[in-house]
């Protein structure tokens, strides 16, 4: 499956949307403690343990990675890009290991949830993509379309 330039760039954006509406909750340590109240519920319907408590080494952890993400998914809305979008894809699929990881390690269901969204997340981002002069052959993830230069001002 190949994308168009345009509906890759739409994929990339549509994922930053994504990933802005499911962080804030990480952002600060109060949005935090509300959302891992929320999420222990869930997994618990879900037919889990209830999570564990955080202390505040932990919730500082989670916030960093919330506000990152943030600014991540700001940089994206606002700069959408094929780069941007592999990169993504590439970090993605690094979050769905460690969320595949804590999943066989502790069995909690809820990971099924974020894990599932986060890999296809990153396959969309990595499908080929279209060149922009109408030609059907894709380009290599994190190449440039500008043409090479040689040394000698060729």
């Amino acid at each position: 499956m190949q994308l168009s330039r345009s509906a890759f760039l739409t994929v990339v954006h549509a994922s930053a949307v994504y990933d802005l509406l499911l962080t804030v909750p990480f952002a600060t340590p109060w949005t935090f403690a509300l959302a891992h109240a929320q999420l222990s519920s869930l997994n618990r319907s879900l037919g889990g343990d209830a999570l564990p408590d955080f202390g505040p080494f932990h919730v500082l952890f989670a916030c960093l990675m919330g506000s990152i993400v943030l600014v991540w998914s700001v940089l994206r809305l606002r700069a959408t890009s094929v780069a941007l979008g592999r990169y993504d894809g590439v970090g993605r699929f690094l979050f769905s290991t460690w969320m595949a990881w804590a999943l066989a390690a502790s069995g909690a269901p809820l990971l099924w949830l974020f894990l599932v969204p986060e890999f296809c997340w990153g396959v969309a981002q990595w499908l080929p993509v279209a060149q922009g002069d109408g030609s059907s052959a894709a380009r290599a993830p994190f190449t440039s379309a500008a043409p090479m230069r040689s040394s000698r001002g060729g």
